[in-house]
């Protein structure tokens, strides 16, 4: 089964400084754990894709009525609490494998290489609907 696990941010709710704050080193620590826990899940046959995101204010909503050109409105949105920083789609046997994978992910360091807590949200991937849809 293949599962997505959502890196969220929340500067309501972090024990820890955003990543534009962090010492260059800081940086390469945390991004050198990405990819060596990326590396070990590619080995295990396990990782389906994986990315970062750019910070939010990069951001932009689309939206489209049907007809006429698109409304595209640009970050940053004030008014946001939380954000996916990046996510993982693994493949893995069971849900348990999943979250472990989504644990291990929540320890990534941080400042002074302590690990983050990040929330990390863990959602299986649906295949198509069933024949009754």
């Amino acid at each position: 089964m293949k599962y997505m696990l959502l890196m969220q941010f929340s500067t309501a709710t972090a024990d820890f400084p955003t990543i534009d704050t962090w010492t260059p080193e800081e940086i390469q620590a945390h991004i050198g754990f990405m990819r060596d826990t990326n590396a070990k899940l590619s080995a295990a046959g396990e990782l389906v894709d994986a990315q970062g995101l750019a910070m939010p204010d990069t951001a932009k909503i689309v939206r489209s009525h049907g007809g006429g050109a698109p409304v595209v409105t640009e970050g940053p949105f004030p008014e946001t609490k939380e954000w996916v920083a990046g996510w993982w789609i693994v493949d893995c046997e069971t849900s348990e494998r999943a979250v472990e994978i989504a644990a291990a992910v929540s320890a990534a360091p941080g400042p002074g290489g302590a690990p983050l807590n990040m929330p990390i949200e863990v959602r299986q991937v649906m295949s198509a609907p069933t024949e009754e849809l």
